[in-house]
């Protein structure tokens, strides 16, 4: 059985959102129909770009966690401490993209430590990405 996640997503141009996520995050491109949708793999899980409209792209609102006030709708992944270290000095070095929220240390010296931020891609899509000191933590309820 796979264990691999689908998301499909709107993006407003798939040759700008492929380019975010394939030459500016790291990732690689997948299958595609020419301006219908694009698949990316998402560090080994299945993202699909579909071309959307304007009033089809995700609105985004505020809720609080222990950090802050995060975006919601939002989807992310849980990254190696040094693919997630490379992704964040791409972003610290870019001059076209930026946090959306900068790195958080959370739970800072406990068992779920982790170390987390977020960013926008360019149609808007909210993206969480962060690394786990303890990455078996995520799915311990015992602690």
């Amino acid at each position: 059985m796979s264990s691999r996640f689908h998301l499909a997503i709107p993006v407003k141009c798939i040759e700008e959102s492929k380019a975010f996520y394939c030459n500016f995050l790291g990732c690689e491109e997948g299958n595609f129909e020419k301006d219908m949708w694009q698949d990316i793999n998402f560090w080994g899980n299945e993202l699909t770009l579909h071309n959307a409209q304007e009033e089809e792209l995700s609105a985004s609102h505020r809720h609080h966690v222990d950090m802050a006030d995060v975006c919601v709708p939002h989807f992310g992944i849980h990254l190696s401490n040094d693919d997630f270290q490379e992704v964040k000095r791409r972003i610290q070095e870019s001059e076209i993209y930026d946090f959306l929220d900068a790195p958080f240390l959370r739970f800072k010296g406990g068992y779920r430590e982790q170390e987390t931020f977020f960013i926008r891609d360019p149609s808007g899509n909210a993206i969480e990405i962060k690394t786990m000191k303890v990455p078996e933590s995520l799915w311990d309820t015992t602690s």
